[in-house]
């Protein structure tokens, strides 16, 4: 008698989530799969809801990856609004919201991120958070109706909003404790660059000091945010974008080691039978003997490709070369490696003046990273680099 395959449950309808699904199903495995979402609606690409969709650029609607017909020819299940509540590890089950219990012989969690929020920012209208596609329209509706903005958070989505705030005409400005924008993920040099970039499209600045407080008025609406030297930022409106942490909640107590995320092996295995994908995913990185969780769409899709190859039994270690973008104003900033912010920096092609280069990152005398900005052709001839380890002394010319 034939076995039957074995059946699978993805838990989060994300990019990653549905791209088990379509891996699963370009790797011939033909058995039955549910795809789980929290949200209401269909997988759709986040990178756009903090800029196109924010300027109106894009309908939300635009940004659904598959439509209905796409979605039914994967021949799955897929159950939309129903967030995961409980897994129990040895019954292979996920237990939901609406009080499903949803059994299965593998299960691949790709949940992803949730917003950290500031103490008490649920006190007041106006403040918004940004990972969804409904916080996106609910954000858009209030920048199209006030002037002045206030970001906390200079990390990659702060000044994403930031920019895109500053492009439709309001007054913003952007605060965080980092002393330059993106800092810690691009480093004093080029961070420096962007902190000039934004100072010049008119954002002002109000880095190097942590936020205490929101305020508000009598009416419930946030007025102003309140820094830790005792300044106050007017405001009608507070995007919150302090950084995001994993979406694992619902996993306490279920067995899975939760550091940082779902903890796995370089197979991005969790436990038997348990995978995980995208910007919850922890996993050990074979090529760099290292610990890597990447919150990036490149991750989500190469690691759920990866997922359904050992889904499938082909035994396929998860060993990416780490990619990051971003687009702020006219700027494309692109990234390859893990750029540490103490990295040795140096141009090695075109000019910051100009704004459009190439910098590499050292570190213990290897090339770790390399970073392009405007120079989408350019920075893909510097990747190997970045894969070989080259010896620094043998690339950059002192």
């Amino acid at each position: 008698m034939m076995k039957t395959p074995p059946r699978v449950l993805v838990v989060g309808a994300s990019v990653g989530g549905l791209s088990v699904v379509e891996a699963l199903r370009r790797e011939g495995y033909a058995g039955g799969v549910t795809l789980l979402g929290a949200e209401r609606h269909l997988p759709y690409d986040r990178p756009p809801l903090s800029k196109k969709v924010l300027t109106g650029a894009m309908e939300p609607e635009k940004t659904i990856l598959r439509s209905e017909s796409a979605v039914a020819q994967l021949n799955a299940e897929v159950i939309l609004g129903d967030p995961a509540v409980r897994l129990d590890l040895g019954a292979r089950e996920v237990h939901t919201a609406a009080g499903r219990a949803l059994r299965a012989d593998v299960i691949v969690l790709a949940t992803g991120l949730e917003p950290r929020r500031l103490p008490g920012q649920e006190k007041w209208t106006g403040v918004h958070v940004l990972r969804t596609m409904d916080e996106a329209v609910a954000l858009r509706a209030d920048l199209l109706q006030h002037k002045r903005l206030v970001v906390v958070g200079e990390g990659v989505l702060g000044t994403e909003i930031a920019a895109t705030a500053r492009s439709m005409g309001l007054v913003v400005t952007l605060a965080g404790p980092q002393s330059t924008p993106m800092a810690s993920q691009l480093g004093p040099v080029v961070s420096g660059h962007l902190a000039k970039l934004h100072t010049e499209k008119g954002v002002e600045l109000r880095l190097g000091v942590a936020v205490r407080e929101l305020v508000g008025g009598d009416d419930g609406r946030v007025s102003g945010v309140r820094l830790e030297n005792g300044e106050l930022l007017p405001a009608d409106m507070v995007v919150v974008a302090i950084g995001s942490r994993p979406a694992t909640g619902w996993l306490a107590g279920s067995g899975l080691d939760l550091a940082d995320g779902v903890v796995c092996d370089a197979r991005c295995r969790a436990a038997e039978g348990v995978y995980a994908v995208g910007d919850a995913a922890s996993f050990h990185h074979e090529g760099l003997g290292a610990r890597l969780r990447l919150e990036n769409r490149t991750n989500a899709v190469e690691q759920a490709m990866a997922v359904a190859a050992n889904i499938v039994g082909k035994d396929k270690p998860y060993a990416p070369v780490p990619f990051f973008w971003t687009d702020q104003y006219e700027t494309k900033i692109q990234t390859f490696g893990v750029l540490h912010p103490e990295a040795e920096v140096a141009v090695v092609e075109g000019d910051p003046e100009k704004r459009q280069f190439v910098a590499l990152y050292g570190k213990n005398g290897k090339v770790i990273g390399a970073l392009g900005w405007n120079a989408m052709k350019t920075i893909r001839s510097y990747r190997q680099l970045v894969v070989d380890g080259k010896p620094w002394a043998d690339v950059v010319i002192p």
